[in-house]
């Protein structure tokens, strides 16, 4: 059966795929139509055959097991036992991973260690402090002296510090302090009958949190984790030491499989040049989380947990959908946070496959170009002095900014979507509480500027009410109506949607009676020649008479008079402004 099942689909070779593509696009440019390129401009074609892997030589190194552990973070503030009740409620419901933020400069003492962990067996959690700096160093020597206060077990202990002097200096563009660097190998000596406590943090994510591509992050993340090896090593710590205290701390975006081949060629890439394992906490990209339409943020948070369990990190945390606004999120979002990794885990069994996407001819292109492209950027860095040297920390900065940059331009234009934010918004959606008052390192993020053009008009006198006067052909203008609708919802306009009016004269009273600041003809190409200047020469003493598309009379429309158009190679973010400002708000 299965003979004669195969005799009748013949194998068809990539050649014949390729002249069967030529011409259905009918002469289309190849590339332009079918080959994409990633933010930071990797080519991925439209498919991937088995032909294509076999000259793959890349070997993702993989765990025993996928059993990533569940963490949830904590802002440290003036109460530890309100910290310490919530670390219990949150171990009681699923957590494996407890993270500390410390406010830079905030040290904590062996009494305050003591409250932190009151009811919490030491051994049986992973445990993580942020905000660990190399000039004040005292809360790893009190949570050393905790630890041998209980006369817990060395070997027992599972503990990172986000020890990160090179980096630091990187965000805050400022020059690293060398007394820092020999501190550091100080900790790293201090820990060194601990098996299980990594020192040094490499923070993949705060690069994409300024907006890098994968390939970027990776690079970064791979040249800093060798320079702290070097300067390790100089300082009197053995090469297996060195690379041994180090742990990744990775970004997880919403880009699926491009988020699953990084965390897969980071592993590739990292054996390559240690031949060791990397430990690798993946978190949720605070770069894609909105204010508007924020249970969206949910749907992001559970894509990019999977593609990061499906890829094998060690531990993970997504972040509560209301980050935005919150530091600790609240209880319905930090439990809703929670529950997303427990259910991949218990419902959804990601926990019990390793590396489900080897073999697959898609995701071991993109790992093996990931892997590729991050090898010789990171390469480039240290080439160049690495992170401690002026010219490699701006050449990277440029780096990432032409790729912020490139990537902010997708989205003001649309070609890419943030749903809830530059398509399918909300009509009734209104900022929540605090939006408009949040400091700016919150305002670091993809949907910023068009937050901020939301913020604007629900902060007017008056909300701009927009008319679509739909005509002629029933399909063209429902079609242009949800176009145009969709297209000032955006800006939080109030958008008076009509089914289809009888005639011309019927659409402009109706118009004229609404009082609407902005009226749109919606209709066919073919209708736009006679009707446009029609309307406009009865509303435009009144109204922005704006046309839904771009009819080939468009210049003859101009020619009358009409200047506003929409289309879907409008420029969303700024046309949008453009309304606003002649609106005066």
């Amino acid at each position: 059966m299965t003979e004669k099942l195969f005799n009748d689909f013949p194998p068809v070779t990539t050649q014949q795929w390729e002249d069967q593509i030529e011409k259905d696009l009918k002469g289309a440019d190849y590339e332009k139509r079918l080959v994409w390129k990633t933010p930071d401009g990797l080519k991925v074609r439209p498919y991937y055959r088995e032909e294509d892997v076999k000259e793959l030589s890349h070997r993702v190194r993989t765990k025993e097991n996928n059993n990533w552990l569940t963490r949830q973070t904590f802002v440290v503030a003036d109460n530890p036992v309100e910290t310490n009740r919530l670390v219990l409620d949150a171990l009681n419901r699923g957590v494996e991973s407890v993270g500390f933020r410390l406010q830079e400069d905030r040290v904590l003492s062996v009494e305050e260690m003591a409250v932190l962990f009151d009811g919490v067996c030491a051994p049986a959690v992973e445990v993580s402090f942020e905000g660990m700096t190399c000039a004040q160093p005292g809360t790893f020597y009190s949570f050393l002296a905790y630890l041998d206060s209980l006369g817990t077990e060395k070997q027992e202990v599972r503990a990172r510090f986000s020890f990160d002097p090179i980096g630091d200096a990187f965000f805050k563009e400022t020059q690293c302090v060398e007394e820092h660097l020999v501190t550091l190998a100080e900790l790293v000596q201090a820990a060194d009958t601990y098996q299980g406590i990594r020192i040094v943090a490499v923070p993949g994510y705060k690069w994409q949190n300024m907006g890098s591509g994968v390939v970027q992050e990776l690079a970064c993340s791979i040249a800093l984790a060798q320079e702290y090896k070097d300067v390790l090593m100089a300082n009197g710590i053995s090469r297996e030491d060195a690379v041994g205290t180090l742990h990744f701390h990775m970004g997880i975006g919403l880009h699926y499989f491009l988020e699953m081949a990084k965390f897969r060629a980071a592993r590739a890439l990292w054996e390559e040049r240690t031949a060791q394992d990397m430990s690798i906490h993946a978190v949720t990209s605070f770069w894609d989380q909105t204010g508007y339409d924020m249970y969206v943020n949910l749907l992001r948070g559970t894509t990019g947990a999977m593609s990061a369990a499906i890829a094998g990190v060690d531990s993970m945390e997504v972040l509560p959908f209301d980050s935005v606004l919150t530091n600790n999120g609240t209880d319905q979002s930090s439990r809703l946070a929670r529950n997303i990794q427990i259910v991949l885990k218990e419902e959804a069994g990601f926990n019990k496959v390793v590396d489900p996407a080897a073999g697959s001819y898609y995701v071991e292109n993109l790992t093996a170009s990931i892997l590729a492209e991050a090898g010789k950027m990171s390469e480039e860095i240290l080439a160049k002095g690495g992170f401690r040297e002026a010219e490699a920390s701006e050449w990277v900065r440029e780096q990432i900014k032409a790729t912020r940059e490139r990537r902010l331009q997708g989205l003001a234009s649309g070609r890419q979507v943030v749903v809830g934010i530059n398509k399918y918004p909300d009509p009734l959606g209104k900022a929540p509480e605090g939006l408009n008052a949040l400091p700016e390192e919150k305002w670091q993020r993809a949907s910023a500027d068009f937050e901020k053009m939301r913020l604007k008009t629900e902060q007017a006198e008056k909300v701009p009410v927009v008319f679509l006067l739909t005509f002629g052909n029933l399909t063209m203008c429902r079609a242009r109506a949800q176009f145009a609708s969709n297209f000032f919802g955006v800006a939080g306009f109030k958008v008076v949607d009509n089914n289809r009016f009888a005639s011309v004269e019927e659409g402009i009273a109706a118009a004229q009676a609404s009082g609407a600041d902005i009226v749109v003809a919606c209709s066919s190409d073919e209708e736009y020649a006679q009707a446009v200047p029609e309307i406009h020469k009865a509303l435009s003493k009144q109204a922005v008479v704006t046309v839904a598309g771009e009819p080939a009379c468009k210049e003859d429309l101009m020619a009358a008079g009409i200047t506003h158009f929409i289309g879907v190679r409008s420029n969303l973010l700024e046309t949008l402004l453009h309304y606003q400002k002649e609106l005066g708000l």
